[in-house]
């Protein structure tokens, strides 16, 4: 069984990308399985706002640094709540992970199979540590590649992700500033975060050119900013979209932005981002209401910029004055506000945020990438060590997950567990790619 993430990514979609997914060893030995979770995709997908209304919401400015963009920002999470009320009510209350795994288990035992041998990445592995949390004994192995830490409250989730892209977005400056058509005119990373920095602030007040009529908000700009640190191979499309929008050309931005949305070319959306949004306000608590939820923002932002190096977090990342991601350029407090749907919520979450032991279950391998961007590696670490039987494997790399992104090392490791369930020694670090 695999699970791609998002939350919201089609399962269904996924298992079609198989021979990409996973090795030839694992192919051979397995039939691989994937299925659309409640609320996604082909699976009675949760519904919310029309496409029209959800380019509106998406171009908010999601860092608001005024009343006038704070109460804009609080109409459109209000809109967005109550349009998957009205829409999706009877769903709504059921489409979070502890449902979902529950529904994995029914899965399993249609399959005939006593255990259950599992790879989920990034939300797949919040899928896969609550299944085992409940289910220990019917867990045969399982790999967690880009693991969430269960026990950190979600705003604090939000604060140490920024921290993940503002690491990432260092290592692709640094890879940057070593080639040719590299756009900073600065030649430090510093310098270059300012430019980024500067770039994002600019389009909080002009927007830049998109296509179609469609202006390039700074919340736009940040989204095909961020997704291109998901993966290395991206870093050559991102240096030409900055290139670009130096210049005043939002276009390459908007598209990447477009992708991490699943906004498709005709302007309908795939519903990853309703769905998303909607599993993330069941699985967790938020403060109610926008005042609430600020204060909490601010807190959850000051608190990682004191600084805990314990968690193997950047102490600036994410809000600092050097970081394109602190309070300079706002998208700290993007990623912050990212959530503020669930503040207006109609239900209340069906998951807390703790410790997941899963007492009794086999090892389990969990995966961190050293630079990673949206899953920082001290979540697979912590997660590791909450699991009773969790064993940690790191990659010194680049991107989002491990398995299968080039290390032969991780690939070998994940190949050898999944066939014959013998894990790789716990605190294993992969080399990087040379």
């Amino acid at each position: 069984m695999v699970n791609p993430g998002g939350p919201g990514a089609s399962g269904v979609d996924y298992v079609r990308a198989a021979r990409v997914v996973l090795s030839e060893r694992v192919r051979e030995r397995f039939d691989v399985v994937g299925f659309d979770p409640r609320g996604v995709g082909r699976s009675a997908p949760v519904e919310c706002l029309s496409d029209g209304e959800l380019d509106a919401y998406l171009a908010l400015d999601g860092s608001p640094d005024s009343p006038a963009e704070r109460a804009a920002l609080e109409a459109g999470a209000r809109t967005f709540a109550e349009g998957c009320r009205r829409h999706s009510g009877r769903l709504l209350p059921h489409v979070g992970t502890v449902d979902v795994a529950r529904d994995l288990d029914l899965l399993r035992r249609a399959l005939g199979e006593r255990r259950l041998t599992y790879l989920g990445k990034s939300y797949g592995t919040s899928l896969g540590a609550v299944y085992a949390d409940l289910f220990p004994g019917r867990v045969r192995a399982m790999v967690l590649d880009g693991a969430l830490d269960p026990a950190l409250p979600r705003l604090r989730l939000n604060a140490e992700q920024a921290a993940g892209f503002e690491g990432a977005l260092r290592a692709y400056v640094r890879d940057c500033l070593t080639r040719k058509g590299c756009p900073f005119e600065s030649r430090t990373v510093r310098g270059a975060l300012e430019e980024v920095g500067g770039l994002l602030r600019r389009t909080d007040g002009r927007p830049l050119r998109g296509d179609g009529g469609r202006k390039v908000t700074q919340a736009t700009a940040t989204l095909g900013l961020l997704a291109p640190l998901y993966d290395r191979a991206l870093w050559p499309g991102l240096t030409e979209s900055l290139r670009r929008a130096f210049q005043g050309d939002g276009r390459l931005l908007m598209h990447a932005a477009d992708r991490l949305t699943g906004r498709r070319e005709d302007g309908t959306y795939s519903g990853q981002t309703e769905a998303n949004l909607a599993i993330t306000c069941m699985d967790g608590a938020y403060p109610a209401g926008t005042a609430a939820y600020g204060r909490g923002v601010e807190r959850a932002l000051g608190q990682h910029a004191e600084g805990d190096r314990g968690r193997g977090v950047e102490r600036d990342a994410g809000r600092g004055v050097e970081g394109a991601f602190g309070r300079v350029t706002e998208v700290g407090a993007y990623l912050g506000w990212s959530s503020l749907p669930c503040a207006h919520w109609p239900h209340p979450p069906t998951l807390e945020a703790r410790p997941l032991t899963a007492e009794g279950a086999p090892p389990i391998l969990v995966l961190g990438t050293r630079r990673d961007p949206a899953t920082p590696y001290a979540w697979a670490r912590a997660l590791a060590g909450q699991l009773a039987s969790g064993v940690l494997l790191g990659w010194e790399g680049d991107g989002h997950t491990a398995y299968r992104n080039g290390s032969e090392c991780v690939d070998e490791a994940v190949d050898r567990y999944l066939v014959t369930g013998v894990a790789p020694d716990d605190g294993t670090i992969c080399p990087g790619i040379r």
